[in-house]
Formats: C-alpha cells, sequence, structure tokens
C-alpha cells in the first residue's frame, strides 16, 4: 500500500511539472516575437540604432521591424487598417489626424525636435547663399501634406521666400536623394538630413529656420495586439540612452 501511494506521489509531482512547463512555453509562446513600428522618413538610421538599444535594455523585448516612409502616408495607410504597434510621426498634425480619428491606444509623447536647413550640391556649384539664390536654381521640396513641405511653406510665408521647386517629393529622404545624385541643385530638408548623407551633400543655413520647428510624437496604434510592447518602446524613446543617440543623429529636445 505505502509503495502504491509512493507511486501516485511521483506520478502526480510528474503531472504538476508537466503542466507547469507546458504553461510557461504556452506562456512564452504567447509574447510577440516582434512589434511593427512605423516611423518617418528621416527617423530611419537613427530608430535602427535606437532598436539595437531596445534589444539589449529589454531582456524579452522582441524584434523591431520598421516601415519607413513620409509621415502623412504612414498615417494614411494606418487609417486603412495596416497593421502597425507604434507610429512616430515628424510633426504634430498628422499625428493629430489618427488622434482625432480614435486610432491611438494613448496619448502621443514628444520625443525630439528637427530644424529646416538647405541641402545643396557637393561644391555648390550655383553658389546658393540664401533663399534669395533659389530664382537661378533647380530647387527640390517636400509635398505641402508632408511634414518637412508643411514647414517649409510655413517658413516661406514667415520670410517672404518665393518657391518655385522643379518638384516636391513625398519625403525628405526622396529630397536629399536627388541632391546627392545631382539631379537637383539645392533641396529644403532638415539639419538631421545633412548629418546622415555622409558628405555628399553640403549644408547652407536658412535665415528664420529656428522659428520654424517640427516636434516628433510618437503613439502606441489602437489595433495593436501588442500594447505592452509597443509601450515599452515609446518609453523607450525618453530613456536617456535613446535621447543621446537622437542628439548625436543632430536631432534637438522636444
Amino acid at each position: 500500500m505505502k509503495k502504491t501511494l509512493i507511486g501516485l506521489s511521483i506520478v502526480a509531482a510528474l503531472t504538476l511539472s508537466a503542466c507547469s512547463s507546458g504553461a510557461d512555453s504556452q506562456s512564452e509562446s504567447d509574447a510577440p516575437k516582434e512589434i511593427t513600428v512605423f516611423a518617418a522618413a528621416s527617423l530611419t538610421e537613427v530608430f535602427e540604432d535606437i532598436a539595437d538599444e531596445f534589444a539589449k535594455a529589454e531582456p524579452d523585448a522582441p524584434e523591431v521591424k520598421f516601415s519607413f516612409a513620409g509621415s502623412s502616408d504612414l498615417v494614411a495607410q494606418i487609417s486603412e487598417g495596416a497593421p502597425a504597434d507604434v507610429i512616430a510621426t515628424a510633426d504634430e498634425k498628422t499625428m493629430d489626424t489618427l488622434n482625432g480619428d480614435d486610432l491611438l491606444a494613448a496619448e502621443p509623447t514628444m520625443f525630439a525636435s528637427n530644424t529646416l536647413t538647405l541641402a545643396v550640391a557637393e561644391g555648390n556649384p550655383t553658389a546658393i547663399e540664401s533663399s534669395k539664390d533659389f530664382a537661378d536654381s533647380d530647387l527640390v521640396v517636400c509635398a505641402p501634406q508632408v511634414p518637412c513641405g508643411a514647414a517649409t511653406e510655413k517658413w516661406a510665408d514667415a520670410n517672404d521666400a518665393t518657391l518655385e521647386p522643379v518638384s516636391e517629393e513625398n519625403s525628405v529622404t526622396d529630397v536629399l536623394g536627388k541632391v546627392s545624385a545631382g539631379q537637383a541643385d539645392a533641396g529644403i530638408v532638415y539639419v538631421t538630413d545633412i548629418a546622415r548623407a555622409d558628405g555628399k551633400v553640403e549644408q547652407v543655413d536658412l535665415d528664420g529656420a529656428d522659428k520654424v520647428v517640427n516636434k516628433y510624437p510618437a503613439a502606441t496604434v489602437k489595433a495593436s495586439e501588442n500594447q505592452e510592447q509597443a509601450e515599452a518602446f515609446v518609453e523607450f524613446l525618453g530613456t536617456d540612452t535613446a535621447q543621446k543617440l537622437l542628439r548625436d543623429a543632430g536631432f534637438a529636445a522636444a
């Protein structure tokens, strides 16, 4: 009889252990392996660096997958149901569209700011020194619906500058790309774009640009099935580690 009871106890213990192990495995399998972050094109390089640090700081951090594009395009995609866990835009206005449509899980958090400047082709072949020289140059800007385009219009109005661009692009990276490739004499971009151009363009300051500052907000998407991990990434943007990376990339405080 004693041997039978001992045998039953062992079986019961093994069963409980198996159940516990199964529960742990189930819990681990339920944890998301990745989250998707939609981010403004101007954040491309620095966000990839931030994701690396996020993985080091958070032991159970999921892999971060990015979709970089113009902020207005990203907002339109989320509005149409594209799966995303986090959205980070290059201005408050585009983010307000999602907030107004009740597509965000929480109020956006400001994590950085950026300022306009002028990128000119290597060697500044048309000798652009200020906005007065735009008339004789092939100028490229962002489209008005894009944050850098809206800021460009605001800057032009404030400084009585006449802009006659040869093209309007859907993201600031497209503007930078055209100038870098020599397809345009100059383009209005962010100061951070000069830093990430690897010397392929030169910078000319825009007078009064410091009065047109874009603040960058980030927020979790309401439809996300990974709210906890998405919130952790947004919160990480405010850490000293992430903020240092943003400063090194040329961004200023929000």
